[in-house]
């Protein structure tokens, strides 16, 4: 029997520009759940990511997103970001999933917020603040962030694992992080 895991969150859930959820359709590939499912057999990973949802509209799918799940991965935040919402206000939606989560008996893993191309360096600050904040969660957290900065540009993701829309992971970058930032709490 698979444990199955709910992955909750906007667009890098998603695997979005290379999927859609809304149609359920695109590549698969462009998606770090394929790559951590390649490589974890025993899991059921189901993606209820949506791309450009903030944190208060990924928690409302919450419910749905859960049921008959072991294990709860949230994600979420840069859309808080790029709409001018406080950093804190998000914290508290990501830490009231998580409490929810921890209270129906899941397993809870959070992740945090990737550097943002397109957004540097404006955003930069902001968004190092909210993974301040997420890494307080008291939950593991998958290092999306530091599994795709460019060592060399820092605040950026390197151009290899960054799509040309420079908003989100190329499907290499997807790859990096099913395979080396996924870690099943």
């Amino acid at each position: 029997m698979p444990i199955v895991v709910a992955c909750l969150g906007d667009s890098i859930t998603e695997g979005s520009p290379y999927w859609d959820s809304r149609r359920g359709a695109g590549d698969p590939e462009g998606q770090w759940e394929h790559w951590a499912g390649l490589l974890h057999p025993e899991l059921e990973l189901r993606n209820f990511g949506i791309w450009g949802e903030r944190t208060d509209e990924i928690a409302a799918r919450f419910d749905r997103a859960v049921e008959g799940a072991d294990v709860l991965i949230v994600q979420g935040g840069i859309n808080d970001i790029a709409q001018g919402r406080a950093i804190e206000s998000a914290a508290a939606n990501l830490q009231a999933m998580v409490e929810r989560g921890l209270a129906r008996g899941l397993r809870v893993a959070a992740c945090d917020v990737l550097p943002w191309n397109g957004g540097w360096p404006a955003k930069e600050k902001l968004i190092r603040g909210l993974n301040e904040l997420i890494h307080e969660l008291e939950v593991p957290v998958l290092p999306f962030h530091d599994t795709l900065e460019d060592p060399s540009a820092p605040g950026r993701m390197k151009l290899e694992w960054c799509n040309e829309d420079g908003d989100h992971p190329s499907v290499a970058g997807y790859r990096r992080l099913g395979e080396l930032a996924f870690r099943l709490p």
